[in-house]
């Protein structure tokens, strides 16, 4: 195994650098932490010489799993989302660093050297993902290396990809050209793309975290018997303006996804042949849920 942290094999003249990649689905994670545990596995009480000193056993999760929950019951799901060093092309912590501390491989893998970056804790405060760690027994800052060291070695991915068992974390090795065909193809996003940090995690699904929905149940009432309302034309409706406008399933629930957060005031508005039209207002911060919503016979 090479021990310098670059041991990444040379491309031949004239082909595509081919560099490492890793997509999240968002949706496929279940925050079942072997990811996490299998960094833990790599680097707790483990020296890799010229790519990362061994990771400390309490403090610091290099893969770290977020959380939130969207809607109220009984429409509610729950997202999670692992986050780790970005390797980003154009990396804060490279521009923090001194004495050539952090460095970006040729395979598009960020190193925070283990000698070099010594006593420089304000590699920490320059990682806007929070994805550095300040190891105190160490008196340096720490982060999650792709395993480079294994990859140098041979392996096909790293560990926390080779485990994952519903395959939300993938690694690729492609060229930039192929990598921007996936992020169309797949519709891959950047966690945080104001940071403009050219990261190369990508996440699927994303919306699972990021945004929220608005949903309901359409019910009749006929003879004051109540009846799920499948079918029912049901509208998003913003300023005046139709946004979308879907149909309620057989349970008569329907749910409008991939809202901004905060976005403001919409009307729900909702028809189905031989009831009176109703129109619901609501105010959208992290979503809503408008509950049984009852048609009466027109």
């Amino acid at each position: 195994m090479n021990n310098q942290g670059n041991g990444e094999k040379p491309q031949s003249a004239g082909a595509e650098v081919k560099k490492w990649n890793l997509i999240i689905d968002v949706a496929s994670c279940t925050n079942c932490n072997l990811c996490t545990l299998a960094v833990q596995d790599e680097y707790v009480g483990n020296e890799f010489p010229g790519y990362a000193a061994e990771m400390p056993r309490h403090g610091h999760r290099w893969i770290n799993i977020h959380s939130r929950e969207r809607g109220q019951a009984p429409m509610v799901d729950v997202a999670y989302l692992p986050v780790l060093c970005q390797h980003c092309d154009d990396a804060p912590c490279i521009k923090a660093a001194r004495n050539g501390a952090v460095r970006k491989r040729d395979d598009g893998i960020v190193i925070i050297d283990p000698d070099k970056a010594q006593g420089q804790e304000e590699l920490v405060d320059a990682c806007p993902y929070g994805a550095v760690f300040w190891n105190e027994a160490k008196q340096l800052p720490q982060h999650w290396i792709f395993d480079a060291h294994l990859l140098d070695d041979g392996w096909k991915e790293p560990r926390c990809a080779q485990i994952c068992v519903t395959r939300a974390i993938r690694a690729i090795k492609v060229s930039d050209a192929e990598m921007t065909a996936l992020v169309t193809e797949e519709g891959l996003e950047q966690l945080y793309p104001e940071f403009n940090t050219l990261p190369r995690v990508h996440y699927k699904n994303l919306y699972r975290y990021t945004k929220c929905f608005i949903g309901g149940s359409v019910v009749t009432e006929v003879d004051d018997r109540q009846d799920c309302a499948q079918g029912a034309r049901v509208s998003l409706v913003k300023e005046g303006e139709t946004l979308r406008a879907l149909k309620t399933d057989n349970y008569g629930d329907f749910k409008f996804d991939r809202l901004d957060r905060d976005s403001g005031a919409y009307d729900v508005v909702i028809e189905a042949d031989g009831f009176h039209r109703k129109a619901v207002g609501v105010n959208v911060t992290t979503g809503a849920y408008l509950g049984r919503v009852l048609l009466e016979p027109s």
